[in-house]
């Protein structure tokens, strides 16, 4: 816990990752963003709470001096939330965080959402609320745009986008959302085969794209016709001899580098989700 909560405060060094419209834009990352300000970037600090509420949920011990609760109630207030909404505003950025962060900050619901018999959650989800329906809204007007996948291995792969969006689309029973996730998964994905999976990882890959495509498949189709899907789009997940050896980190001071340290965990993920 320590991590993220020294994380989610610490402003610099930053990385604004925005575009500037004039002068008046040169302001502190906690002026432009005075939730999610910290973590060295705005997808990083998202998910940096999402550590945060996650492990009080599982393990409230951890904050039995209500440290942690306060930190958390005196930065996710509505006035905060405007700030961060009237960003994605910004006719220079309204793109911003496309579509990684989005899909933290809907992660980051879910955990508060389902998070029912606290109070303080309820509330802080609540605040939240304006800004995660913006961004549901800028994935309606993205998704029917976006002719072809984006198949990296770091934060713009969206078939990672939307399986996080997509699990908390079904969180909400957002019908809407869901459909339109999985309807756009099925037009980029559907028709897929062999992924070439030994072509990665690339150099400072924290995601798989063969993996995060085949896990997003796992929640949209139903369980026989991914069978089938599966076998076409990567048939070495049947051979007794497959493996995948994980990837070695050079230099872990290296902030690209390390990013292997993540792919391994990400990795993971999808193989016990395909499984």
């Amino acid at each position: 816990l320590e991590l993220p909560i020294g994380c989610i405060v610490q402003e610099y060094p930053n990385k604004l990752g925005q575009t500037i419209g004039s002068a008046e834009d040169l302001k502190t990352p906690k002026e432009l963003r005075p939730i999610f300000y910290g973590c060295f970037d705005w997808h990083s600090s998202v998910h940096g709470y999402w550590s945060v509420v996650r492990l009080l949920k599982d393990f409230p011990e951890l904050d039995n001096d209500g440290v942690i609760r306060n930190m958390l109630e005196a930065h996710i207030t509505k006035e905060n939330v405007a700030t961060e909404l009237a960003f994605f505003h910004d006719e220079n950025n309204l793109n911003f965080e496309r579509t990684y962060g989005w899909a933290w900050l809907f992660t980051l619901q879910k955990e508060l959402l389902s998070w029912t018999e606290d109070a303080q959650a309820q509330k802080w989800a609540e605040n939240l609320n304006p800004l995660v329906e913006e961004l549901v809204e800028k994935y309606e007007v993205y998704l029917p745009k976006l002719t072809f996948p984006i198949r990296t291995g770091t934060h713009n792969n969206t078939a990672f986008g939307l399986s996080l969006s997509l699990d908390y689309a079904r969180s909400v029973d957002n019908k809407e959302f869901e459909q339109l996730i999985i309807t756009h998964a099925k037009r980029m994905f559907e028709n897929d085969m062999d992924c070439p999976l030994s072509y990665e990882p690339s150099g400072h890959d924290f995601l798989s794209p063969c993996l995060e495509e085949a896990l997003l498949m796992s929640k949209v189709l139903n369980e026989e016709t991914y069978a089938t899907w599966i076998d076409k789009f990567l048939p070495q997940l049947n051979d007794a001899e497959f493996d995948l050896t994980p990837a070695e980190v050079s230099d872990r001071s290296d902030g690209h580098l390390v990013h292997l340290d993540g792919l391994n965990f990400s990795r993971a993920t999808c193989l016990n989700g395909i499984a």
